[in-house]
């Protein structure tokens, strides 16, 4: 089951998704006429720069979360260019086949890779090319670290008796043959980290509790989601080292195969 976001807050505190989706942007040659998924789109800040390097192409904005795609709607009122779905990408349903698939910050949130791939092979027009970036292998080990300490404590532990936490941060190999089974051929698939500092517990405490740990704390109850998140960013703050969280990114650059497998 989709989890909802909270859109505001995501909207001002995804600075380090926004400045990666950029990035990766700036990786890919576009001639401007395409047909684009943004798979996982949140509020549009990166579709945002999608946009500038497709003058006369479009783009559908796919998200799972009702609140996401309520802002991305609002971030582009009277756009032409941009249509927009709320869906689980594994159903993705699309009533014509895109150039090109671009994702960032969203394939880890979804465990089945292999069905994942095999959806958005079927979007993609043969030859069509996926350009995504998400979590990777030995992503936020540091958080995680910090994180299964502060569960094992009182006054939360018993809110995590039966949790299971299965977001999926994959490896280049893995993905690369997960990648073919679905129809693709992968051009590139890499990791590379981001370490992301933040200059306060507080703001740390902020930015996990509004992504990082949103799970974490969609369980608990209201009067412990704050504690919750500032004493995984005070954990943090006692280790050696800076303040930072630990991120490891998979880039995946591949094409659908031309012929049906």
């Amino acid at each position: 089951m989709t989890m909802e976001w909270n859109a505001s807050s995501y909207e001002i505190l995804a600075n380090p998704m926004t400045r990666w989706g950029e990035e990766f942007l700036a990786k890919l040659d576009f001639r401007g006429d395409e047909s684009v998924i943004d798979a996982g789109c949140g509020t549009g800040r990166v579709t945002e720069k999608l946009l500038e390097r497709l003058p006369r192409g479009k783009v559908l904005a796919v998200d799972g979360s009702h609140a996401m795609v309520e802002a991305a709607k609002e971030r582009f009122a009277g756009d032409e260019r941009v249509s927009f779905s709320r869906q689980n990408l594994l159903e993705l349903e699309v009533e014509e086949p895109a150039d090109i698939i671009f994702s960032t910050a969203t394939f880890h949130w979804i465990p089945a890779h292999e069905k994942l791939f095999e959806r958005l092979a079927a979007a993609l027009k043969p030859g069509g090319i996926l350009a995504a970036q998400c979590g990777g292998e030995g992503n936020i080990s540091r958080v995680n670290e910090a994180t299964g300490k502060v569960m094992g404590r009182d006054p939360f532990a018993p809110h995590f008796e039966n949790w299971m936490d299965d977001k999926l941060y994959a490896g280049a190999g893995a993905t690369e043959e997960r990648l073919r089974k679905a129809g693709f051929e992968p051009e590139r698939v890499w990791l590379h980290e981001e370490p992301t500092e933040f200059d306060s517990v507080e703001t740390l405490a902020s930015y996990l509790g509004a992504i990082i740990l949103r799970g974490h704390v969609e369980v608990l109850p209201e009067e412990k989601k704050e504690p919750f998140a500032l004493a995984v960013a005070e954990e943090m703050a006692a280790m050696d080292g800076p303040l930072f969280a630990d991120y490891v990114r998979l880039n995946i650059m591949a094409r659908r195969n031309m012929l049906p497998r």
